[in-house]
């Protein structure tokens, strides 16, 4: 009775949010590579045609201007990601949201990135980030071009709805008997069995050995959705930390005067070029100009959110006011700033990259193969009904 309860849920609610798995899979399939389709679809706006070796950027206000030239009234630069690599272009993003708004065009008002070559000033390339492949796949997987106010909660639900599908899954799958035959049906895909069967050895033996990964993909999505649910998982791995966070040592108080005629931002990005020249990259969130702190983050592997150092530095008296480091974190945020990495697969590099991309793919393809199994189900009740018709005249 409570099988068949189960049987009963694992199948309406995969009904119900099928065609919503089926493209958080798809898209998440292709967004794991990002990182590297970018560099190579984009060759000419990420990479510089030559290695400055010996050349220092110039100073990041007179890139702004620069890069100022590009916009249009009432817009301005929000955040700047730059590379310590010599043969790497910065970027620096354009946007504006409406986040109230219905539909990915309404929601992005402006949004665009613009590439300089850091070393001479030179514009490389305006992108108009609305239209760009890998940012329309972005948002399809983060609320389905909804909007983030109407999509991040469809999508939401969904993966609510998706973590109950996976444990009741998972209870269908458990063999009555654990012997060698049921075993074997269970674990193992029989690729000479007809089609009906093979299909359904697709949805359940696959369901199976990504059962674990899956879950952990759709609860670190969960994360980005729901801040809250962040919070409260964090709070609850730092209880069991009892270790105090130290103070990184070693950090001067003042920075050096590089540019005294500049703004103080250019003194501290000289700073941290010179101290992280072999980081991965940095991000500056633009600040307005009466404020009196702003913070860089730099990334020491650029594909990796969870190995950072984080400055935060006073433009008054232009020293650090804070640094925070992965290093140096409590086991909750530690888990927490990993959340990226784990959900992308970038924690451990390639072999972990293929995994997601492996996983997601299968997430994508057990709606589609359940389906099958479900609609081969109502084609055989029919016909066992038309039988008896036939025998009853």
């Amino acid at each position: 009775m409570v099988k068949s309860f189960i049987l009963w849920l694992h199948k309406w609610l995969g009904l119900t949010t099928g065609i919503v798995v089926v493209i958080l899979g798809l898209t998440g399939c292709v967004y794991t590579f990002f990182d590297e389709l970018k560099l190579v679809c984009y060759p000419d706006r990420y990479i510089l045609d030559q290695h400055y070796h010996s050349r220092e950027a110039l100073p990041l206000s007179q890139l702004k201007e620069i890069a100022s030239k590009q916009l249009n009234d009432g817009e301005s630069i929000s955040r700047v990601d730059l590379y310590p690599e010599k043969n790497r272009s910065w970027i620096f993003r354009v946007q504006e949201i409406d986040p109230d708004a219905f539909g990915y065009w309404n929601y992005f008002k402006t949004y665009k990135r613009i590439f300089l070559n850091p070393y001479t000033g030179d514009l490389l390339f305006v992108e108009n980030s609305k239209t760009e492949f890998f940012q329309v796949i972005l948002q399809m997987h983060m609320n389905l071009l909804l909007g983030k106010k109407y999509g991040t909660w469809v999508v939401g639900i969904s993966t609510i709805i998706f973590v109950v599908i996976l444990i009741s899954g998972m209870v269908l799958w458990w063999p009555k008997r654990w012997k060698r035959k049921s075993l074997k049906r269970s674990l193992w895909i029989n690729w000479k069995s007809k089609w009906k069967r093979l299909n359904y050895d697709l949805h359940n033996v696959l369901g199976f050995y990504s059962f674990l990964i899956s879950l952990v993909l759709a609860i670190t999505g969960l994360v980005f959705t729901y801040p809250s649910f962040k919070k409260a998982y964090i709070s609850f791995f730092n209880s069991f930390d009892s270790s105090e966070i130290k103070t990184l040592e070693g950090e001067p108080v003042k920075i050096p005067n590089y540019y005294p005629e500049g703004e103080q931002l250019d003194n501290a990005l000289h700073f941290l070029l010179e101290k992280y020249s072999n980081a991965g990259m940095m991000s500056i969130r633009s600040s307005k100009a009466e404020d009196e702190t702003f913070d860089v983050q730099i990334r020491m592997t650029e594909m990796k959110t969870g190995d950072f150092r984080w400055y935060y530095f006073n433009k008054k008296e232009n020293s650090i006011e804070k640094v925070t480091s992965s290093d140096n974190l409590k086991a909750g945020d530690r888990i927490g700033t990993l959340n990226y990495d784990i959900h992308t697969g970038n924690i451990s590099g390639l072999p972990t990259k293929i995994l997601a991309f492996l996983i997601s793919l299968i997430c994508a393809s057990l709606p589609i193969t359940g389906f099958v199994v479900w609609r081969n189900k109502v084609k055989g009740l029919k016909k066992k009904k038309e039988k008896k018709k036939q025998k009853a005249i």
